[in-house]
């Protein structure tokens, strides 16, 4: 060892001794220094380590309200705390979807609950609805909407802690009436009817325009029985017909008192129109409007054979009123006696009389009742422009 006030100078490789050398080696006094700077090094190093952890620990530690979430909090009795956690462990929820037959979410949808506890929500903008924190219990449910027919669950049993979805929940459309009414001028309704009338024809020649197919066909007025009374009598069948009797008359010189040849004719020609024409008119229009009945012969077309005939022939005498119902058929009857009256007044002198009238008035009589049996059983299958929906009685 070399102590500080001994140096040593080394001068050209020679030493010279200044101060005295002092070098003295106690093994023994060198291993308890040794020992004891290596302790006091252990010593410090176990002493910052524990300083160390001391500190984690420190900075580690959870306070015990933090770390206990249930716990009470100050100023709060530990009887509510576990009853508010009873509460959120034992509470239920009932939840759904409002939707439509189509199945279109119903917004606003008023859906009710009933059972231990009762609740009003409405439906969201997605048709959802939910009822939670409830007790345990059975509910029911009801949704309503307006324009809406209503839906009413089963009884549903929560128990504690279910999350119940309450399935098809759909409200159908409200069944509604609705009352529609047809309303036409009846006049414009007359007018169709004989624009139907005439253009009825057999075979597309013979008129045929107091035959009705429809049976619920409405009544004319006395504007359109008047028409349809001129239109028959201005039609050129009506002179053609004329013209055939007059020529049979001619033929079998009935009514003499008119004479043979051409003048023979033509005054058999005008009594036969004549007569048409003011029957037609008297029977058709003057009397119908005044009795307010219908002048035209409706269809039957089902039946048995005889139950046809006879209304047929029964139709002479009985008629439509324009109130829809059967009666005495005055205007016909009527009709074809006043004609027979009339003509009195150009039939030969010989001819005239009480019998004149009666025999044209029956003649015209018992002529209607097979007109109508003809109608029904022959002219529908020949008669043009009859509307489909036309087909009789029903």
């Amino acid at each position: 060892m070399v102590r500080p006030e001994d140096p040593m100078t080394f001068n050209g490789g020679s030493v010279k001794r200044r101060w005295r050398l002092w070098i003295k080696f106690d093994p023994t006094r060198e291993i308890t220094r040794q020992l004891t700077w290596g302790g006091v090094v252990a010593v410090a190093l176990l002493t910052g380590h524990a300083k160390i952890l001391k500190g984690q620990q420190v900075t580690e530690v959870i306070p015990i309200e933090s770390a206990l979430p249930d716990a009470p909090g100050i100023g709060e009795s530990s009887e509510s705390a576990t009853g508010q956690a009873a509460g959120e462990k034992y509470a239920g929820s009932l939840s759904g979807t409002v939707l439509d037959t189509n199945g279109d979410v119903v917004q606003g949808a008023q859906v009710t609950l009933t059972g231990p506890v009762n609740h009003v929500v409405l439906s969201g903008s997605n048709g959802e609805f939910e009822f939670s924190h409830l007790p345990a219990g059975t509910f029911n449910v009801a949704v309503s909407a307006q324009g809406m027919g209503g839906f009413v669950s089963e009884k549903i049993s929560l128990r504690p802690g279910d999350m119940y979805l309450v399935q098809h929940v759909v409200l159908p459309i409200a069944a509604t009436s609705t009352e529609i009414r047809v309303t036409a001028d009846p006049e414009e309704l007359a007018e169709e009817q004989v624009h139907i009338a005439i253009q009825q024809r057999v075979l597309g020649i013979f008129p045929n325009f107091y035959s009705s197919y429809d049976w619920n066909a409405p009544p004319m007025g006395s504007k359109q029985k008047l028409q349809l009374a001129f239109k028959a009598i201005s039609d050129p069948m009506a002179f053609a017909g004329a013209g055939a009797l007059a020529g049979f008359e001619q033929w079998n010189n009935i009514f003499s008192g008119y004479g043979p040849g051409v003048e023979g004719y033509a005054k058999r020609y005008g009594a036969a129109y004549t007569n048409d024409a003011v029957g037609r008119m008297m029977g058709s229009a003057v009397f119908p409007s005044l009795f307010h009945q219908d002048p035209r012969y409706f269809y039957r077309g089902s039946g048995s054979v005889t139950a046809r005939a006879f209304y047929a022939m029964r139709s002479a005498f009985v008629c439509r009123g324009d109130n829809g119902r059967w009666q005495p058929n005055y205007s016909r009857v009527l009709g074809n006696f006043a004609a027979g009256g009339i003509s009195n007044l150009y039939y030969p002198a010989a001819s005239r009389g009480v019998s004149l009238t009666l025999v044209n008035g029956l003649v015209e009589t018992a002529g209607n009742a097979g007109t109508n049996l003809i109608r029904e059983f022959l002219l529908r299958g020949l008669t043009s422009k009859v509307p489909n929906y036309a087909n009789g009685k029903p």
